[in-house]
């Protein structure tokens, strides 16, 4: 249950009251719910702490939806804000009324156009500077906050309301201006109209098409709300919810399709923060509905009062960013059965591809191969995917084109497309795609050994994700940063997400993330030398059902797990592992899984014969990207040539393994190299010192809490950011003190600020 929170009056509250009010309110919410009752209040704290006491136990657990509506978000608040506004002379309330329509929801730019127009006297605004509401500016007027924007409109009489928006549509003549004069004409409508509603229909294409997805969604919602046919109705709240989906407004795009029978975008939805099995459900429902390809393409727009608007087969695809539904319904319907493991589901999805005739996702088509075990078809397919990552293209082409890449062990095509999907998802207005497209960077960025960048983007990754309202991409990323935590050997940050991202996943039938966390775990488990226990987690990935294994993952896993099962001497389930990993490494010719496959070959051989095998991973490595995998190759081979007593070359596959994992941030591998030097006799290297400045004695974790707390914030502000508890925030503090030798805060911010000002030099 959600504590409630009673805010006092505005008047008697300080503002460090009203933190520690919203910090009280949102001590119980996930991390998930805390982000984006934030978002909805506008960042102000004084309106989330009322809102949460306010929130059903699904909407305070992240289940249903939050309120969209002002008066439902804050209503003390509002009225609080509406009384101030009241006191105002009416020439002043009216200047107001006038600047807040031209700003809200809908920025237009038109109110110094419409104060002219109408002559009216802006000295009026001397009131409402004077009583700290709002002031002019040179754009107009700027409201002491949103809140006092929203009292301004909403305080007005409708009456007033409309002709305020009739004056601002008419000073709106431009042929670009269309989109923003028609906003204006629906928001200063009497009742339903036909004719408008199809006007504003059509403005919100033309917005969403030049990536105004905010206004294009406004326009949808005041579109259906003047649509007096039901069917044209539907269709319009259907591209509401779309659009407010793609600008990054999760909570009011699932509030708006309860009042639409769409499976593609219940699909859609559920799939970013649903049961990953129901959104496949309801995806390849949308796309068995689709009719069969015709002759002549259907049209993108259908005649309702003789003004053009967008077609149903059209809003589907939009909900997908893409041009032509089938086909990325089918490439979300793929995206559903990845993040379930339900090898089953793919090749239903595959079986209803080729019944309607439709070109099927490589990544589809790709998997079910694979997992068909004609490696040689998933090749060429994912191949064919992976080819389609040139800049500018669709965001969801190129995520599947990284994916694709990850699974061919081409770790900087992926890193590439990836980067591409979230550059193109930024220029067209979809932050929604881009958290998805960091989903899956960060696995190059943690095979290629970069854990402080990789584990940065993650962090803000799955703030974006948070804030969009996309947990299941979220529980991927807490896995993503689980695996960072394991190598930087954060172990307290890496079971806590390992925790939060498995607990989720099982709830919601992602095998994917649950599978990632597990592996997480394994590292973690093998790295420090407990190799029975990382032997039995990567076991478990093979178990069978959405939620719990993952095939890809175990795939991926099985050169950690044939070391974990030599260390044991469990080499007969080894040995079948590593054959089918090595038909894979040999069909795709990828040098990192060939030099992998060579080191489990390494590792299962007796004696000296494992040397060659070595030698050539090592070449292998050399052609390659997996950076860090090299590292432990070096580190494998230089333990083997030591038990042999070949002491020169281990010393120096030793040391180059030690200055490899000391580059990385990864203390326990590290420690490892350092175990064997000294029982070779050789004196094992300290930790890098030195040149380096303190602050790099720190773990990528244990940087960024530093550096945020550096800035000022506090324990639970860092908590909320990063997405963990208080009290490991309090413990990694603890850890920074201990490793920089300092006691206070102040001490932190000067460390911080002379490691800044080194790394500028």
């Amino acid at each position: 249950m959600v504590t409630p929170v009673n805010p006092p009056p505005l008047d008697r509250t300080s503002p460090q009251q009203i933190t520690d009010l919203w910090r009280q309110a949102a001590a119980d919410l996930p991390d998930g719910v805390r982000v984006r009752v934030l978002r909805a209040v506008y960042g102000d704290p004084r309106a989330a702490a009322e809102l949460v006491p306010r929130l059903t136990e699904r909407q305070a657990a992240g289940i249903d939806p939050l309120p969209t509506e002002p008066a439902e978000l804050a209503p003390s608040l509002l009225r609080e804000r509406r009384a101030e506004i009241r006191q105002l002379p009416d020439d002043t309330r009216l200047l107001l009324l006038l600047a807040a329509a031209d700003q809200y929801p809908v920025p237009t730019d038109a109110f110094l156009r419409a104060v002219m127009a109408a002559r009216l006297d802006t000295r009026s605004l001397d009131a409402a500077e004077a009583a700290g509401i709002a002031h002019a500016g040179a754009g107009g007027v700027v409201f002491r906050d949103a809140w006092t924007r929203i009292a301004a409109y909403e305080t007005a009489s409708p009456a007033d309301r409309r002709d305020v928006h009739r004056l601002l549509a008419g000073v709106l003549r431009d042929k670009g201006e269309t989109p923003w004069r028609s906003w204006h004409r629906g928001a200063g409508a009497l009742g339903p109209s036909g004719r408008l509603a199809a006007e504003l229909g059509a403005a919100a294409g033309s917005a969403g098409d030049a990536g105004r997805l905010d206004l294009a969604r406004a326009l949808a919602e005041r579109a259906a709300a003047l649509c007096p046919d039901p069917s044209e109705r539907a269709r319009l709240v259907a591209w509401a919810a779309t659009y407010a989906w793609r600008s990054g407004d999760g909570d009011r795009a699932r509030r708006l399709p309860a009042a639409v029978a769409d499976d593609a975008l219940i699909g859609v939805l559920a799939l970013r923060a649903g049961n990953a099995s129901e959104a496949f459900d309801a995806l390849l429902t949308a796309v068995a509905a689709q009719p069969p390809a015709p002759t002549e393409p259907e049209p993108a727009t259908t005649l309702v009062g003789q003004v053009l608007v967008p077609s149903a087969a059209t809003a589907a695809s939009a909900a997908l960013g893409t041009a032509t539904p089938t086909v990325h319904l089918l490439a979300r319907a793929t995206e559903a059965a990845i993040y379930t493991g339900d090898l089953r589901r793919l090749r239903e999805a595959a079986r209803v591809a080729d019944r309607l005739g439709a070109v099927s996702p490589g990544t589809l088509t790709g998997l079910v191969a694979a997992f068909d075990g004609r490696y040689a078809d998933a090749r060429d397919l994912l191949k064919a995917a992976a080819g389609r990552c040139g800049p500018g293209g669709d965001p969801t082409v190129l995520i599947h084109a990284g994916i694709a890449a990850l699974l061919l062990g081409d770790h900087t095509r992926a890193a590439t497309a990836t980067v591409r999907a979230a550059a193109s998802a930024r220029a067209r207005g979809t932050p929604v795609t881009v958290a998805q497209a960091m989903e899956f960077r960060a696995y190059a960025d943690f095979w290629t050994g970069r854990p402080r960048a990789g584990e940065a983007a993650a962090t803000d990754a799955l703030w974006q994700a948070h804030a969009t309202g996309q947990d299941n991409g979220a529980c991927h990323l807490q896995a993503a940063l689980a695996m960072f935590a394991a190598l930087t050997a954060d172990t307290d940050v890496c079971r806590e997400r390992a925790a939060t991202a498995r607990s989720y996943a099982l709830a919601h039938g992602l095998g994917l993330p649950a599978a990632l966390a597990q592996w997480a775990l394994a590292f973690l488990d093998l790295s420090s030398g407990r190799y029975a226990a990382a032997a039995t987690r990567l076991r478990a990935l093979a178990a069978f059902g959405p939620g719990h294994g993952h095939r890809a993952i175990r795939h991926l896993a099985t050169p950690h797990y044939v070391e974990a099962a030599v260390r044991t001497g469990d080499t007969r389930v080894a040995r079948v592992a590593h054959a089918d990993y090595h038909h894979w490494a040999s069909t795709v010719r990828s040098p990192d899984d060939l030099a992998l496959s060579a080191r489990c070959r390494a590792l299962l051989a007796p004696g000296a014969e494992a040397i060659d095998h070595y030698r050539t991973a090592l070449d292998l490595h050399s052609h390659g990207t997996r950076d860090f995998e090299r590292a432990r190759t070096e580190l494998l081979f230089g333990s083997a040539l030591r038990r042999l007593r070949r002491r020169t070359e281990a010393r120096d596959r030793l040391h180059s393994a030690l200055e490899a994992f000391d580059s990385f941030g990864a203390p326990h591998c590290a420690a490892q190299a350092r175990t064997e030097l000294r029982a070779l006799g050789t004196p094992a290297a300290p930790a890098r010192s030195g040149a380096d400045t303190p602050v790099s004695r720190l773990t990528a974790q244990q940087l960024l809490v530093a550096r945020m707390a550096a800035e000022g914030a506090t324990n639970r502000e860092i908590a909320a950011r990063l997405a963990l508890s208080p009290r490991t925030i309090d413990h990694h503090l603890r850890g920074v003190f201990t490793r920089l030798g300092i006691r206070s805060r102040v001490e932190l911010v000067r460390l911080v600020a002379e490691s800044d000002e080194s790394d500028a030099v």
